[in-house]
């Protein structure tokens, strides 16, 4: 288990990656939301997560789950709309799972969680053209990863990231069925959803920021199986 302070010190650095990296993206997927939704899904996530970013910059102090909250609230009065309440509420509320600080298994509550919360305020399930689709992918891939394959968390991640980018994917050949988009009706059929592309996003930056305190292969997709430890020579298996 990674200690304390390093898992402080990875959280403000996930922070930072996130707000740079949704900064970085905020014309494509205005781009994106222009198409189907209000084009503002942009502007709102880099705004928020620059502040959730900002709020723990210098936070040496707080535990690992106090700044994992502290980042919720700040979502939730810096991201306007309904945004707000589904990230940073969903965040905050996913924070409880941490009492013992970051480890494979309260990450794993941790994702089931926010995907529970994410499902809940948003009334979304799975097919629904949503966030949820990279979301739901992604979560049961760490968790079966973790649980059933035993690997370790950097790799369940690299899975996990694959699988939400699948999950994007996904979002383009149907109907959205939620929020300003399900207006359009099959109009809305051929678009990429924006919600699930920055959580494909957000990822792909918590798999950057993990890759350099975790050891594990990141060099995989989310159907790989699992690779032994030890691969037996050909006289083994010739025996």
């Amino acid at each position: 288990m990674v200690d304390e302070e390093t898992q402080q010190e990875a959280i403000r650095a996930a922070a930072e990656a996130v707000a740079d990296r949704l900064e970085a993206e905020k014309e494509y997927l205005t781009e994106l939301d222009s198409a189907i939704g209000d084009a503002d899904h942009g502007s709102n996530l880099a705004r928020g997560f620059r502040a959730a970013a900002d709020a723990v910059k210098d936070d040496t102090e707080s535990t690992p789950q106090e700044l994992v909250k502290k980042m919720g609230v700040t979502l939730i009065s810096k991201v306007g709309g309904a945004s707000g309440p589904l990230y940073g509420g969903s965040i905050m509320s996913a924070s409880q799972t941490l009492d013992d600080g970051v480890t494979a298994e309260t990450s794993v509550a941790f994702a089931e969680a926010y995907l529970e919360k994410v499902k809940d305020r948003g009334d979304a399930q799975l097919g629904a053209k949503t966030m949820v689709d990279a979301l739901t992918p992604a979560v049961h891939t760490y968790k079966k990863s973790i649980e059933v394959d035993d690997l370790p968390p950097l790799t369940a991640l690299a899975k996990s990231t694959a699988a939400a980018e699948r999950g994007v994917e996904f979002t383009v050949p149907i109907r959205a069925q939620k929020g300003r988009a399900s207006y359009l009706g099959w109009r809305s059929v051929g678009h990429q959803d924006p919600g699930a592309t920055s959580t494909w996003f957000i990822m792909q930056e918590l798999l950057s920021v993990a890759d350099d305190y975790l050891d594990g292969e990141t060099d995989v997709d989310a159907r790989s199986p699992t690779i032994p430890d030890e691969t037996p020579d050909a006289d083994e298996d010739d025996a």
